[in-house]
């Protein structure tokens, strides 16, 4: 197979892993026959940087004219810092994700048996734990209109943010969500706040219209304080579970955590145009040029980009590949065992390849 990948870096640590995750993605080429080539692009804090902005029309002509792209991270404290900065990094993750239609944010929340200490919960909770969060990704607050601070009528300072969805936008995102929970365990939790907000009552309606549709998976509904209190208590309860995208912004973070560690997720979003496959976490940029971050979730993302293309053998050896360097205490620091040998980013992705050529 023919693979054109645009390769978006990005910000703090997003070069040190992206280094390492192309190696991998390039490695598996290798020994599968396969012909992959690569477009590095700008984006983020890098491009307000060196062009002003942080997607440039460049970067999208990149990304729409290949076949997936491969992204890091975007941010940078000078902004973080910053209330009034105009244009901020995370602006064109926001950009890439509305003019490629990447509707659907996929990410799996799975432990891994040897990390399973790491957790912050108690090992008969959180081990076995293997969901799915389903996160609309281009609508609601963060798309909706918007009013930055500023002093009202009545001299009171003021702002506001709109959580704005229509019809098609739920319906096309529960049927992704109920395409998923069929692969799996055959159950989806809708998460809203319906009892509250008008707009999670859309989505409960749309949803209710829609489950019959899919009699063989068992729907519930589930409110999203009572949902992120579930995760915590008792998460081998979910399968898949499906919310707009504020909501899931933040529980699939908070999911991360039950793993162990953000360094060892991946995630991918679809829709209309290419897909993007990235790690969940974020820049870290006080780990920026320290060889210390974690390249396994941009690695297994290279394993969800082979795996979207059906490519199932190369996305398991990946996968295989993984689990044998934290097997055989191949990790970076934040989850090195006591005692154990200390490994960097490099040493890691260089492991994970020279394994992949071997087997």
């Amino acid at each position: 197979m023919k693979l054109k990948i645009a390769v978006l870096p990005g910000d703090g640590i997003g070069p040190e892993i992206m280094e390492q995750g192309v190696a991998v993605c390039s490695a598996i080429a290798q020994k599968f026959g396969h012909e992959v080539s690569y477009d590095t692009a700008l984006c983020g804090a890098h491009a307000i940087d060196e062009v002003g902005d942080p997607f440039p029309e460049e970067t999208f002509q990149i990304c729409e004219q290949a076949d997936a792209v491969l992204f890091a991270s975007v941010g940078d404290p000078k902004f973080d810092n910053d209330p009034t900065a105009k244009v901020r990094p995370e602006q064109g993750l926001l950009a890439m994700r509305k003019k490629l239609g990447l509707y659907a944010n996929i990410r799996p929340v799975e432990t891994f048996e040897c990390l399973i200490h790491k957790s912050p919960l108690k090992d008969e909770i959180v081990r076995g734990a293997d969901f799915i969060c389903i996160r609309e990704l281009t609508g609601g607050m963060y798309f909706g209109k918007k009013q930055e601070p500023t002093i009202n009528a009545d001299g009171v300072e003021d702002a506001l943010d709109t959580n704005y969805y229509t019809r098609p936008e739920v319906e096309r995102i529960l049927h992704v969500a109920y395409q998923y929970a069929r692969q799996r365990r055959n159950h989806l939790t809708v998460v809203d706040k319906a009892n509250v907000l008008a707009s999670s009552r859309l989505w409960r309606k749309v949803a209710q219209e829609i489950a019959p549709q899919y009699p063989d998976v068992e729907t519930d509904f589930m409110y999203v304080d009572n949902a992120a209190m579930r995760m915590i208590q008792d998460p081998k309860f979910f399968d898949v579970m499906v919310t707009e995208n504020t909501f899931g912004d933040i529980l699939t973070d908070e999911g991360s955590v039950i793993t162990g560690s953000m360094g060892l997720l991946p995630s991918a979003s679809t829709g209309s145009s290419t897909p993007v496959f990235e790690p969940i976490h974020g820049s870290w940029p006080q780990g920026k040029g320290l060889n210390i971050a974690n390249p396994l979730a941009q690695i297994l993302s290279v394993a969800m980009l082979y795996e979207y293309f059906n490519l199932k053998e190369e996305g398991t050896l990946i996968r295989e590949a993984v689990n044998a360097s934290l097997a055989q205490n191949v990790r970076t620091p934040e989850i090195q065992v006591e005692g154990a040998p200390q490994y960097g980013t490099k040493e890691v992705g260089k492991w994970i390849v020279d394994y992949i050529r071997q087997k």
